[in-house]
């Protein structure tokens, strides 16, 4: 872990669900000390929600859990109670980073807000993730992705033509603020070896979400007009689609051709290069007009062949196009395979799991998760015991009184 660029770096992680974990998962991947301050009595919403390992739920055996939290420590703290409260604090002092992500004004609630806590060490990085940050006329709203992704506009823009809009499949909103606060703590701490000086980092979830919607925003505003719901289709390439293949409800291709060159190669390998020349079909623009007849052609084509098949013959041929995965196709991948992606680390309680890894390589050398995610409270004896100094007499006495649940 010396090698990589947060070595030394200690984080104490107040937050939950998903955004936060996610931003802290990065940072525990780029060699932070993650330590996931957390409570029996306040579960991680991501503890209690499927799937679970072998379909037996447990507050360990939860993927969702498991996944987001790869690499960290866990501690149990009752932060309600003034010994809790005070334990933080001295955990603080010792930690580079402090992260949140509850519902605006809680964490000042808690004692544990940012005035606060620079007091116990100035040049504290603290990062809130809030729905829609702390100032404005919404920063008393509570926020959760999926909210947030109608807010953002992703909903009125995601469908198929004259139909309703239509929810998103995940929640981009988390993972999208959670990979750009990663991104604003390592700017934080870059600043702070440079300056001696902390910061506190207002993170929203919804202006991550419109980033992401910047074209229908710049659309609006250069042409009056808001986007249409076009399903799987480009505003300009033509044919760009997912195309059903041959075999079972879940066999499908996407094909994508940006050029006449391309559309030529397209109705080479279709075997019907008088298609190439069909008055319907002759330039983009018409492609474009007569969009559903050419789907129905191509349709025609796909559905009699294998989803691979049509991929291998279309790249060698120099057009776009690759199946739609599976979550078990992505699980069995010889790429990400290859590229160190899939992980398997094991967990005290469910074994073995396959887990999305580190997205990324360092000097081409694909980096490793360093570990399970933690069972519940895993770590409490031992971080008591190695930061504060805690004797084990003490942190009986602590677990008695209520204070680490």
């Amino acid at each position: 872990m010396e090698h990589l660029p947060l070595a030394g770096v200690r984080v104490l992680d107040f937050s939950w669900v998903w955004a936060g974990p996610f931003c802290t998962m990065q940072l525990a991947h780029m060699g932070a000390e993650v330590i996931r301050v957390e409570s029996a009595a306040r579960l991680c919403t991501s503890r209690r929600i499927p799937p679970f390992a072998d379909d037996v739920a447990g507050i360990n055996r939860a993927g969702y859990y498991n996944q987001y939290n790869q690499g960290k420590r866990s501690i149990t703290l009752n932060l309600r109670h003034p010994q809790g409260l005070a334990i933080a604090h001295g955990l603080v002092g010792l930690c580079d980073v402090v992260t949140e992500n509850f519902a605006a004004g809680v964490i000042e609630r808690l004692g544990l807000g940012y005035e606060t806590l620079r007091k116990m060490r100035p040049d504290l990085i603290m990062l809130s993730i809030s729905g829609f940050g702390r100032t404005g006329p919404y920063r008393a709203v509570a926020g959760y992705g999926p909210a947030v992704s109608a807010l953002s506009g992703f909903v009125s823009a995601t469908g198929y033509e004259g139909y309703a809009p239509q929810l998103l499949g995940i929640s981009y909103a988390d993972p999208s603020t959670g990979v750009l606060a990663a991104a604003a703590i390592v700017a934080a701490l870059i600043n702070r070896d440079r300056t001696g000086r902390g910061m506190y980092i207002d993170q929203s979830l919804l202006e991550p979400s419109l980033a992401l919607m910047a074209e229908g925003l710049v659309e609006y505003a250069m042409t009056g007009r808001e986007p249409a719901r076009i399903g799987n289709r480009d505003p300009l390439l033509v044919p760009h689609n997912c195309y059903k293949a041959r075999g079972d409800v879940n066999q499908w291709v996407t094909i994508a051709v940006a050029t006449e060159h391309e559309w030529r190669s397209l109705c080479r390998v279709m075997g019907d290069e008088q298609l190439a020349q069909d008055p319907r079909f002759d330039s983009a623009a018409k492609r474009k007009r007569n969009e559903d007849a050419l789907d129905e052609i191509i349709t025609a084509w796909t559905s009699a062949h294998d989803r691979w098949d049509i991929t291998r013959r279309l790249q060698e041929a120099g057009v776009c196009a690759f199946p739609s995965m599976s979550n078990k196709d992505l699980a069995h991948d010889p790429h990400l395979q290859a590229r160190g992606f899939l992980v398997t680390k094991e967990h005290p309680e469910v074994g073995r799991r396959i887990h999305a890894g580190i997205p990324w390589t360092i000097n081409g050398a694909p980096v490793d998760v360093s570990g399970a995610a933690p069972i519940l409270g895993a770590d409490t004896d031992a971080i008591l015991t190695e930061l504060l100094g805690l004797k084990p007499d003490q942190i009986e006495r602590l677990r008695s009184q209520g204070v680490l649940e």
